[in-house]
């Protein structure tokens, strides 16, 4: 089933223009949505999740009409928000079996069957009998992802998941994502690249409540092919390089600075480069070069 956003608007009663006529669709498997802190994510995330209504415009999912009909939408959403509480002194399991009884699942031996598989699949089964207040943050996300996986959903939302996870803890989570994302529409929203050019067959740039291009990683990376050119060059020469070209980023490198800059061809003195996805979101913020 199809993630189908059109015309979707959001403005807070503090004037935040949240959302402005965000179009998309997303369909099953990892779909990334990248942009920085402020920029629409955690509302779009929200209003799909039936957090929030909002102003205008539609969202279904398959046959589902998600603004109007929330419990339908209810029944097959996990949802991982950012920040998200928990009993801390309740232990693993028995804190999993009773959010698999708030989802419906009311047979003891089916919900035991589906606590021992979920806390397996999550790498938490040795830890069941652990209060989750001891957790670490990597434990702590990957039972978020066990609980919202109970019910075996069709849509899930992870937001900001690896923020603040160390190397070997994001790697195992995003392995634990990919996995899910075999068998369901999983939409990760991010600021960090990297999750999504690991992870994403699909992916979204939105800033200012807009969505600024959506496209495959390596179509959106192809469209820049040849346009995308680095120089290194000394700290003072970066604001004259600014002035003169389009600056994507920036990079101390052994006490010099790795420049990339988009131009149609390669300014004297710089050595065109392979675009990666890096480039792709840096050139959609700047609102140059990349896919519609």
């Amino acid at each position: 089933m199809d993630l189908v956003i059109s015309g979707l608007t959001k403005t807070y009663p503090n004037g935040v223009h949240a959302l402005k006529g965000v179009n998309l669709t997303v369909r099953p498997g990892m779909f990334g949505l990248l942009g920085p802190n402020g920029a629409g994510k955690s509302s779009l995330m929200r209003t799909i999740a039936t957090l929030q209504d909002a102003d205008a415009g539609t969202i279904t999912f398959g046959d589902i009409d998600v603004l109007s009909d929330k419990q339908a939408v209810r029944r097959t959403l996990g949802y991982l928000p950012q920040e998200f509480g928990l009993y801390p002194a309740a232990k693993a399991y028995a804190l999993l079996d009773h959010f698999a009884v708030l989802k419906g699942i009311t047979s003891r031996s089916e919900r035991a069957s589906v606590c021992e598989a979920l806390l397996h699949q999550t790498n938490l089964w040795d830890a069941r009998k652990k209060a989750v207040g001891t957790f670490s943050g990597g434990m702590r996300q990957r039972f978020g992802i066990a609980i919202a996986m109970l019910g075996k959903p069709k849509l899930i939302i992870v937001d900001e998941p690896t923020a603040g996870l160390d190397p070997a803890e994001r790697v195992r989570f995003l392995n634990l994502l990919s996995e899910i994302g075999e068998q369901s529409v999983v939409i990760l929203s991010t600021h960090i690249v990297e999750d999504v050019a690991d992870l994403c067959h699909a992916m979204a740039v939105i800033d200012q409540g807009q969505i600024l291009l959506s496209a495959s990683p390596d179509g959106a990376k192809a469209t820049l092919r040849g346009k995308v050119h680095r120089c290194i060059v000394d700290k003072g020469q970066v604001a004259e390089v600014q002035a003169a070209h389009v600056v994507l980023s920036t990079r101390l490198l052994a006490g010099r600075i790795a420049v990339r800059v988009f131009a149609p061809a390669a300014p004297p003195g710089f050595d065109t480069v392979e675009p990666d996805l890096e480039d792709v979101y840096f050139a959609a913020m700047k609102r140059v070069g990349g896919p519609g």
